[in-house]
């Protein structure tokens, strides 16, 4: 194109592309920033040998060789105090042995004989 323009002309039209490109991509970025982000489910993951992630509550469970609970909820769970429960969407994730729960855990027996009643 500067062959058959000239310098001058390449230059100006290097500008005013180049001005464009910025414009678009500045707007771009402005748009990314501004939108509202969508909810995504969270993710629950267990990994590792005997590790244990539940996405919501777990009450009377038994885990573990010669684990047994007789544990019955009489009432609805309660709500965990502020800071105790995870963020709506975020992650729940136990490794190596650990145990995770997005939500109230109560009456398990977690663990090689043990007992809940």
């Amino acid at each position: 194109m500067a062959v058959r323009v000239g310098p001058d002309a390449a230059d100006k039209a290097a500008s005013v592309v180049g001005a464009v490109v910025a414009l678009a991509g500045l707007a771009l970025s402005v748009w990314q920033l501004l939108r509202t982000p969508e909810a995504t489910a969270p993710r629950v993951r267990a990994t590792g040998t005997g590790s244990i992630a539940v996405g919501g509550d777990m009450a009377g469970n038994a885990v573990g060789t010669g684990s047994k609970t007789t544990y019955r909820p009489t009432t609805a769970p309660v709500p965990a105090p502020a800071g105790g429960t995870p963020a709506p969407g975020a992650d729940v994730e136990a490794a190596d042995g650990g145990v995770a729960t997005g939500g109230n855990m109560h009456g398990n027996a977690l663990g090689n004989d043990s007992e809940v009643q």
